[in-house]
């Protein structure tokens, strides 16, 4: 009997239940195949960038290998939407056989559709289907309050979620034992459409590269995280989402390695605070899961969809180009652009000027940076979208805004960041780096500010007060 694993965002062979699973049910009797689906007009409207597109690519040729190794052919099928794959895989079960399909679970509403409408046309076929919950250390929907109700706050979920860690001390799923001889991997060769401009690959490919850039920062950068990873200059964070945000490394993994430093004798604090990312991660999925309308452009807080945001016009492009003539935005926006990554505080930063000082529809914002993002995951950018817009759960109070020229001279004091990116404000010294429209002439070619940040920042409490009245 034929076992299929259908990859999807999991692009790996270690601590993968849902390839284990296949594999302990083939030992009984039978066959092990895999596919992945290529749906790039579905890629198109979740608004995934070229960046994200060829990183997955580049992983599921990967896949293809390490899986080749162990006797395990992975598919490669074209469809184009969520709703075509449905048929196409169908046939490829038919055509080879397949009884059992096994798959690890997404929570976009999109894909619990699609996942719906497999299980109910395979019940039809008799292939029975079998899904696993891999996303999150502890599985979605585990990590509850008393009242058996889904947290919107994190602090408490985190009190619960490290209980449960110390509880049930979560293993990894081994890598499975070859299933037959080593056999020649199937590739992909052709980018789909619209996808080809992708800025350089920002990390290596594979999941040894992803272990590797692992272990390189629990060794050397993990016990100084808590101290280093709101500066922008500094190599002070993991560059580990695009492994994780495509399942390349599972957050059981991250989660375990650290505990290991931890027992090592790592800096505690330090790797505390990166598990508390681990753990932010499995909150955000959590509230996705429970909270479907959120996949659907709708805010966490439902009174907040009555805000009257402004048009976007020409500041919604300044933005979008790091021409605002605030500088650490500029420095930040430029970054996304030409690399497909932003460095985690600058994200904030960059959403909360866009939301609160702009005052413009945190969607519009959530969909630009996914279509540039290589680490774009719909859970942790729709939650920091509105957690920087005061429109979801457990946001930032409306009435608090960051000041980009505050944090500028807070987290880049000598103005390094903005240097690299800004080159137009290289030779200012590192005082009016931060805030060149005073005192001075601009550099020529750098942008006045766009907006006043006092006033708009009052403008934009005004706004959410008046949601009260």
């Amino acid at each position: 009997m034929t076992q299929l694993v259908w990859f999807r965002n999991d692009l790996r062979a270690a601590d993968n239940p849902a390839l284990t699973a296949a594999c302990k049910e083939a030992d009984e009797a039978g066959q092990v195949r895999a596919c992945f689906i290529l749906t790039p007009a579905q890629w198109q409207e979740h608004s995934w960038s070229p960046a994200r597109v060829q990183f997955v690519m580049a992983h599921a040729n990967a896949l293809a290998e390490e899986l080749a190794k162990l006797g395990i052919p992975l598919s490669f099928i074209n469809a184009d939407r969520f709703d075509d794959s449905i048929t196409k895989l169908e046939s490829h079960c038919q055509r080879h056989g397949v009884r059992q399909l096994h798959f690890n679970e997404e929570y976009g509403i999109n894909e619990r559709k699609r996942d719906k409408a497999v299980k109910h046309r395979f019940d039809e076929l008799g292939i029975a289907t079998s899904k696993y919950r891999d996303q999150t250390v502890a599985p979605v929907g585990e990590i509850l309050t008393g009242q058996n109700e889904p947290y919107s706050v994190f602090t408490p979920f985190s009190r619960r979620w490290r209980t449960w860690v110390d509880d049930k001390q979560p293993t990894l799923y081994p890598i499975p034992k070859p299933q037959g001889e080593a056999i020649q991997p199937e590739r992909l060769t052709h980018v789909p459409e619209g996808f080809e401009n992708a800025p350089p690959a920002l990390v290596e490919t594979g999941e040894e590269a992803a272990h590797d850039q692992l272990e390189r920062f629990l060794g050397e950068n993990g016990g100084a995280y808590k101290e280093q990873r709101d500066f922008p200059a500094l190599d002070g964070t993991s560059q580990l989402s695009p492994y994780l945000a495509n399942g390349v490394l599972s957050g059981r993994q991250c989660l375990i390695a650290a505990r290991q430093a931890q027992s090592m004798g790592g800096n505690h604090e330090g790797l505390l605070t990166w598990i508390n990312e681990i753990t932010w991660r499995d909150f955000y999925i959590n509230i996705l899961y429970h909270y479907p309308r959120l996949s659907m452009h709708r805010a966490y807080k439902p009174e907040t969809e009555a805000l009257q945001w402004n048009d976007p016009g020409p500041h919604f492009g300044a933005w979008k180009s790091g021409n605002t003539g605030i500088p650490l935005v500029d420095a930040a926006m430029r970054q996304l652009n030409q690399t497909g990554w932003m460095h985690n505080r600058l994200r904030m930063v960059t959403a909360m000027f866009l939301t609160k000082n702009l005052f413009i529809d945190w969607r519009l914002g959530e969909a630009y940076f996914m279509s540039k993002l290589v680490d774009g995951f719909l859970a942790s950018n729709n939650g920091g979208w509105q957690w920087s817009a005061s429109t979801g759960t457990d946001a930032a109070p409306y009435f608090r805004v960051f000041n980009p020229v505050t944090q500028s001279e807070r987290f880049d004091p000598q103005g390094e960041f903005i240097r690299e990116w800004v080159p137009e404000l290289a030779k200012l010294d590192n005082k009016r780096i931060h805030d060149p429209s005073k005192g001075g002439v601009i550099p020529g070619g750098y942008p006045r500010p766009i907006v006043d940040l006092k006033e708009s920042r009052k403008e934009a409490i005004a706004r959410f007060q008046a949601l009260k009245n």
